[in-house]
């Protein structure tokens, strides 16, 4: 018995010396806050005597990963980074030499259960609480001018630059036309009303303009101010003399950076002469604890593969990792492009990237986009990620240009599972997902909410002529909260010059509210082309739940489209070709039209579909009843009657025992698979939006 109890105690004994070292994750390199980067970087802490342990950067990490792949390429490598901040100096930027292989990963991860962040920041201490409450810190670096931002986070928060008015938006007073030395390329410069901008305000050259023209909004930085007849200069122009580009009378715009308007919790105002920051605390906010970081770099991971020699960057894997804290800086000339702010960079940004994996990771807090899969880049996947607090948008997929040689094109990416949230900060034309002259993509079960333009845009070719945008499926999202009365002609999905065989499926697509016209939730735009939209559910929209402006051959088929405001169904331009067919859809109204804008000619097909006004009232197609419409050839075969939703008034749009539907061969849709799995389909912890535009 004596001999079982001994035997027993040295068993215990032993697994408590063993079970510590067991249970340290493996990984082949660690990196830690506590790291030198002249040690090994093999263990996961220090060791006792302080002669090794992990690595202090992801650099060091990075030439050791090398140097062992070099040795032998046959196997996979990890790092495993533990739990903290890191502050970067510049991008870590992977090329060919750091690949992995299809079976020999290379590995970049969080320790199991920490939670490391690698930001493009500097946390800013040192302040003084001055008799008026504010805080200063002085800052030598923007002094020198070596540093300058125009954000500024608190206590993992956004906070906003001064800015005019406090509430709202001014109006131009007058259009100007261009300078000289503008002439032919955009608008550079605007009148304004009497006291709204004033020549005399601090650091005039810092001051920002920010126009708003109908789908986008230009930053300006102020060049001169005439109060004498109350024109504003800009040291840049708009990107076009074309109606959309310019500023003409009666448009929005801010004012922001001004020192002298600072006066508000959570504002803060930087003088880049002195080099001194001003910052007014929120409630409860103490000098002494609380987390100040403002972005240094603009870039924090890049992925740089050889397009043009075909030496691509592949087999890489970030997982848990936190990306935090990237810079932009509005030009000398400023900053306004056409649409979805599509030449701004990205945080993570990758180019001739193959087989590569963002899983389980964070991106937040960033000036422009968070993620972009460009030139070359094939096979990639961006898993289960939360993307949030963007100064734009939240992933972009390909170019802008339609390249003939295919190796050039990125296609057969994946964007899956992902939480797009709170776009739009500084640049509020970003898209949740911008799918560009890309083909074969995968953008399922995300929830994309909180935006003020599209939630996700595919297609990058005006008209019907040559395109790159075919075969991506965009399937079994969540997409609402968009618009948000700040822009104008946006969908909950926007298409234009795509190809055949792109796929809208399974897409809850509610609330999509504009600041004048086109809060659309699914939009065909300008040469759409073979696109089939099946089994969505489109509600609360402010124009109509399916626009299409004009396209070819493009099939709606099975979905439910509800509580458009303005109208249910709207069609703009008639062409000679079949612009698209419109099937077995169950369409519900209250106190607004079935049909908007111009049905003339007859170049559409629409039938099978069941169409019902809540409120009682009869039901009128393009201004005629069902039977003056099917005389027309059109809804020969459609009824009016009650489809019988369970309680679509909030959002539920089952299908109750005995519902007509069956009749025109309409299949349920069920929405239990949209957005993110396992995830509620609306978040309740987002973080706070601290908007810009609304406020």
């Amino acid at each position: 018995m004596l001999q079982q109890l001994a035997v027993s105690v040295i068993v215990i004994a032993l697994c408590l010396i063993i079970s510590p070292v067991e249970a340290v994750p493996k990984g082949d390199f660690y990196v830690a806050t506590n790291g030198n980067d002249t040690w090994s970087g093999k263990l996961a802490t220090p060791n006792k005597k302080g002669t090794d342990g992990p690595f202090s950067t992801s650099y060091r990490a990075q030439k050791a990963v090398r140097t062992l792949l070099t040795q032998n390429a046959k196997h996979g490598v990890t790092v495993l980074i533990r739990d903290g901040v890191y502050y970067m100096n510049e991008p870590l930027t992977f090329t060919s030499e750091d690949s992995g292989a299809e079976k020999a990963q290379v590995v970049y991860a969080a320790f199991p259960g920490e939670k490391p962040v690698l930001s493009g920041g500097q946390r800013i201490t040192g302040w003084r609480q001055n008799a008026d409450g504010r805080w200063t810190v002085t800052l030598p670096d923007v002094k020198s001018g070596e540093w300058n931002f125009m954000q500024l986070f608190v206590n993992d928060q956004r906070r906003y630059r001064p800015r005019l008015p406090k509430n709202g938006y001014y109006s131009v007073a007058g259009e100007v036309k261009p300078s000289d030395s503008a002439v032919g390329r955009g608008i550079d410069a605007i009148q304004f009303n009497a006291a709204d901008i004033k020549g005399d305000w601090s650091n005039i050259s810092d001051v920002e303009v920010l126009p708003f023209h109908i789908w986008g909004m230009g930053r300006f930085r102020i060049k001169s101010v005439s109060e004498a007849d109350n024109i504003v200069k800009f040291t840049g122009t708009t990107p076009s003399l074309e109606w959309w580009g310019t500023i003409p009378k009666g448009n929005r715009f801010l004012v922001e950076n001004v020192r002298e308007a600072l006066d508000s919790p959570g504002e803060w105002y930087l003088d880049r002469k002195t080099g001194v920051l001003t910052y007014i605390p929120m409630p409860g906010e103490d000098p002494s604890s609380v987390e100040v970081i403002a972005p240094r770099i603009e870039q924090l991971f890049v992925l740089k593969g050889d397009v043009d020699s075909r030496k691509w960057v592949e087999h890489i894997t970030l997982r848990g990792l936190t990306f935090a804290h990237a810079n932009y800086v509005t030009p000398a000339s400023g900053h306004d492009v056409p649409q979805a702010e599509a030449d701004l960079p990205a945080a993570v940004f990758a180019e001739g990237a193959r087989n590569c994996v963002v899983e389980n990771c964070r991106v937040t807090h960033v000036g422009a986009y968070c993620l972009e899969l460009g030139a070359g880049c094939r096979n990639n996947r961006i898993d289960n990620c939360e993307l949030t607090d963007l100064g734009a948008g939240g992933v972009k997929l390909g170019e802008q240009r339609v390249s003939g040689d295919e190796e050039e094109v990125a296609q057969a990416n994946t964007v899956t599972n992902c939480l797009i949230a709170n776009g739009g900060r500084l640049h509020p034309a970003g898209i949740g997902v911008w799918i560009a002259e890309s083909h074969d993509n995968q953008v399922t079960h995300n929830e994309i909410t909180d935006f003020y333009y599209t939630g996700v845009s595919e297609g990058w070719t005006w008209g019907y002529g040559p395109s790159n945008a075919r075969n991506n499926n965009i399937a079994y999202n969540h997409i609402h909260k968009i618009g948000q009365g700040v822009l104008s002609d946006m969908g909950g999905i926007y298409t234009l010059g795509s190809r055949p065989t792109t796929l809208l499926d399974h897409n809850m697509i509610h609330d999509v509210d504009s600041f004048s016209y086109g809060g659309w939730g699914i939009y065909f735009d300008e040469g759409s082309t073979g696109v089939l939209a099946t089994n969505n559910i489109v509600y609360n929209t402010k124009s109509a739940g399916f626009h299409q402006h004009y396209g070819k051959e493009n099939f709606v088929r099975n979905n439910i489209f509800a509580f458009g405001r303005e109208a249910q169904l709207m069609r703009t331009r008639p062409e000679e070709h079949l612009s698209f067919t419109l099937e077995r859809n169950l369409v519900l109204a209250k106190d607004a039209p079935m049909l908007g804008s111009n049905w003339s000619g007859s170049n559409y097909k629409l039938d099978n579909n069941i169409y019902w006004n809540t409120d009682g009232s009869p039901v009128k197609l393009d201004n005629l009843d069902l039977t003056g419409w099917q005389a027309k050839g059109q809804d020969t075969h459609s009824l009016v009657a009650d489809p019988g939703f369970i309680a679509p008034e909030k959002g539920d749009f089952r299908l109750k025992p005995g519902s007509p539907a069956v009749k025109i061969g309409f299949q349920p849709i069920d929405m239990k698979g949209v957005g993110r799995p396992g995830k509620p389909n609306i978040r309740k912890d987002v973080p706070a939006a601290f908007p810009i535009i609304v406020r």
